[in-house]
């Protein structure tokens, strides 16, 4: 777990999960989502990490029956994921820090389905459904990939008698990360690190688009510095992918 201490606003936000030696960063896309927004706002802020399996009783007196990620500002505790979003978005507003809202809203829901059929392709149990449910997150990674590569409103020339060309951007809503790259990044990392080591799944290289999204990632310090290992990733998940019955 990570407790986030922004002294200047005195918000404090509470994340999970430790790693599996109780104190590197664990896996938790949530926690990194909200890693990655403090970052990109230029905030300078304390981690301090704690084991959850030795949860100190004060953090459970915090927000009794919630699990982390939650915020506390002024007393008042935000145990929703969006909502704590909304708040840094709000709290942590120009001029002194950027905005990070995606400019497109398509932008904002590119992808979201692919977490969802990820995770009822690795928890599947019976050999007869692996192709069919590895089909359904194939067609949402490929769905995802028509987007990046389509060109935004802000890259076509209207004027232009040439035809229209593939988008070559970097995230979902432009060159740079946005709110909306902050939660898909985090859970697309995950697909592919799961996916290959449980079920031999790799993303088509045909999919540039997600290819170049995601390279694009791990060439930034927000992402890079706030991701926890694959190995992390993996012995999280060890649990939760169910081998496939012969």
């Amino acid at each position: 777990m990570f407790l986030f201490l922004l002294l200047c606003y005195s918000i404090a936000i509470v994340t999970s999960n430790a790693g599996s030696d109780g104190e590197s960063i664990g896996n938790c896309p949530f926690s990194q989502r909200i890693f990655m927004i403090l970052w990109l706002k230029g905030v300078v802020f304390n981690v301090t990490t704690v084991d959850l399996k030795r949860k100190p009783a004060d953090l459970h007196n915090l927000a009794p029956g919630t699990h982390p990620p939650f915020l506390t500002f002024n007393g008042e505790v935000r145990t929703d994921i969006n909502k704590i979003e909304e708040f840094l978005e709000e709290a942590l507003a120009p001029p002194k820090y950027p905005k990070l809202a995606a400019k497109h809203r398509e932008s904002n829901m590119a992808g979201n389905d692919i977490f969802a059929k990820f995770s009822a392709y690795i928890k599947n149990t019976r050999t007869e459904g692996n192709p069919g449910l590895e089909k359904v997150l194939t067609k949402a990674l490929k769905k995802l990939d028509e987007y990046l590569n389509s060109p935004l409103p802000d890259e076509i020339d209207a004027d232009s008698m040439e035809e229209e060309k593939s988008s070559t951007r970097r995230f979902l809503d432009g060159s740079e990360l946005t709110l909306a790259d902050c939660n898909l990044l985090p859970k697309l990392h995950i697909v592919k690190v799961v996916a290959k080591k449980y079920r031999n799944y790799n993303i088509p290289q045909e999919m540039t688009g997600v290819w170049r999204y995601l390279n694009s990632a791990y060439s930034r310090d927000e992402f890079i510095n706030t991701c926890p290992a694959d190995t992390e990733i993996e012995i999280a998940y060890q649990d939760v992918a169910k081998r496939l019955a012969k």
